[in-house]
């Protein structure tokens, strides 16, 4: 490890130079693109307590149809990404995000049960493949050594988008009453603009492979070029994946389940958070901010967790570690329960900081098995399954919250969830691409 820390130290200028001109041309496009996504997916939380009592929904109903999302979302998201694969992802993206801003903004007028399901299995499906192709578009741009500080900082933009987005949101709600609409439906209308916006800005700045880099000098192309060729040809050379392979792998799948196990209780805190809030006794006019204030604490772990897992080139136990964070937060919740209000919120943040450094570790490990058409194939399928667990997660917690009236012994529930995925990437074990390419000096 030491070794591999010194020669990261000497980095030649030309690598440094090159990694920096792309992080800041392409990151904040990507940034924005999922800062939007985010705001699309989780609003619906903000939305639960009015859009609840309007429309008659249960705990039950509401968990079911905020997850059936990932049902749409699992249908589609492997010929997404193989599309996008196929056609660029300037292209792709663009399409992916002006129709997941219309469908979006259709949520508002969902006027029972089965009307909210299907806009959502439709908003799954515009969206399928965003995720899975911006993780993909990152390995055509950065090199092994630098995607888990790139994976960091694209999630940056999901922890800002759940910390500013529920204030955005709590806004929104007091337009109730204006132009006929309630303050919920103001919510998915005022907050489908920004994708649309973001399509057009995504078609005009996104470039697709570093050899049509015009804004790189022809040195740093060629840098750019050569270091990526060379890590795909190490790969390769260990075993080069056809899609059915990637698709049939143990290993793969190992990362499936971990994934599905993680997403259970992900969603689960971003979709009923506001409504663990409120049960605290916070003013509807403050559950907004309430809510985001773990994410901004998880937005500087994650970030510094990502970088110490590229520093170090280690990737599994930075992993496992994050889980049982995520299981121990989980059940400090459960004993310290609602009648301690600040202790309960300590231990929601504790949990939300170890989901939030799962995620820019986990990424790391599919990418540095599999290139190519088997990577575009597994990825979206590890995040379609994996995905599921979002449903899965959400719907059983609203189905033991009404039976038992209880958050504590729905979250009991799901505790263990993170540390099946702890325990599963452990077994998968050391990742053996993790060495790096010579630098050229």
């Amino acid at each position: 490890m030491a070794d591999l820390a010194t020669r990261r130290a000497e980095t030649d200028p030309l690598e440094r130079e090159t990694i920096r001109r792309a992080t800041w041309r392409l990151m904040p496009i990507l940034m924005l693109g999922y800062f939007v996504n985010y705001l699309d997916r989780s609003n619906v939380g903000m939305a639960a307590p009015t859009m609840n009592a309007d429309l008659g929904f249960s705990s039950a109903v509401f968990g079911f149809g905020a997850g059936v999302f990932f049902l749409g979302y699992f249908l589609f998201e492997i010929p997404s990404n193989l599309i996008l694969n196929r056609v660029g992802a300037r292209r792709w993206i663009a399409r992916i995000l002006v129709t997941w801003g219309i469908i979006s903004g259709l949520t508002a007028f969902a006027w029972n049960d089965w009307s909210f399901y299907a806009i959502r299995i439709l908003l799954g499906l515009a969206e399928a493949g965003f995720f899975p192709g911006v993780v993909l578009y990152l390995t055509w741009w950065f090199p092994s050594a630098y995607r888990s500080r790139m994976m960091a900082i694209l999630y940056s933009a999901l922890v800002i988008s759940l910390f500013i987005g529920p204030p955005i949101s709590g806004w929104l709600l007091t337009l109730n009453g204006v132009l006929g609409l309630r303050g919920w439906q103001w919510i998915f209308v005022g907050e489908a603009l920004p994708p649309v916006v973001m399509c057009v800005v995504t078609w005009n700045l996104l470039t697709d492979r570093p050899d049509e880099a015009t804004w790189l000098t022809p040195e740093q192309r060629a840098w750019l070029v050569e270091r990526l060729a060379s890590e795909r040809a190490q790969r390769e050379a260990i075993h080069k994946y056809s899609l059915g392979e990637s698709l049939a792998d143990p290993k793969v799948w190992l990362l499936t389940l971990a994934y599905f196990t993680h997403n259970v209780s992900t969603n689960v805190l971003v979709f009923f958070m506001p409504l663990i809030v409120k049960g605290l006794g916070v003013g509807t006019d403050m559950v907004g901010l309430v809510s985001g204030i773990p994410y901004m604490f998880a937005f500087v772990a994650m970030n510094y967790w990502g970088w110490h897992s590229d520093k170090t080139g280690e990737r599994t136990w930075h992993l496992a570690i994050s889980w049982f964070v995520v299981s121990a937060g989980m059940a400090a919740g459960i004993v310290i329960g609602g009648s301690h209000p600040v202790l309960l919120m300590v231990a929601l943040i504790i949990s939300v900081i170890g989901q939030y450094c799962v995620s820019p570790v986990f990424w790391t490990l599919p990418t540095a098995l599999l290139t190519g058409t088997a990577a575009a194939g597994a990825l979206a399928m590890i995040n379609a399954i994996g995905n599921l667990g979002g449903w899965l997660g959400p719907w059983v917690f609203g189905l033991i919250r009404d039976a038992s009236g209880s958050d504590n012994l729905a979250l009991l529930c799901l505790a263990l969830a993170p540390v099946i995925s702890a325990v599963v990437v452990i077994g998968v074990g050391h990742d053996r691409r993790l060495e790096r390419i010579p630098t050229r000096r």
